[in-house]
């Protein structure tokens, strides 16, 4: 069996999503969401793609448990110091992969929604510039 994340059952909202995850995920996601939490108050949870997402003017974040990592969308771009950070953790199309295995860099996730919070708050500026 290869990567992939156990067939989840359509979750109705985060709590859903986590708890079909043996208790260990479970424990791993929740402080994933709770980062991203911290690193953006002002953000909603949703899910979207059948994955647990926060979302401000726009997704900036989804995160999903997989067989051996913890997955983190979208690819990320714009901040050169923070793409060299993620790049041993970059999966298939610049995704990250965090092994379950090894211990999680909450510090990097947090660096990364933050950036996420920045450039969605800049292209929601330019949009609502763009329609006056």
């Amino acid at each position: 069996m290869g990567d992939s994340m156990a067939e989840p059952k359509k979750a109705k909202d985060i709590d859903g999503c986590i708890s079909q995850f043996p208790v260990d995920v479970q424990a791993i996601l929740q402080k994933v969401r709770a980062t991203i939490r911290h690193a953006a108050p002002e953000a909603t949870e949703t899910i979207s793609y059948m994955m647990p997402a926060f979302k401000l003017h726009g997704i900036l974040v989804y995160f999903a448990a997989w067989e051996k990592h913890i997955g983190l969308y979208p690819p990320i771009s714009g901040d050169k110091t923070l793409e060299k950070a993620v790049a041993q953790y970059a999966g298939p199309k610049g995704n990250l992969q965090f092994p379950q295995d090894k211990p999680i860099p909450f510090d990097l996730i947090e660096r990364i929604v933050k950036l996420r919070v920045k450039q969605d708050s800049v292209k929601a500026a330019a949009k609502r510039k763009k329609r006056k």
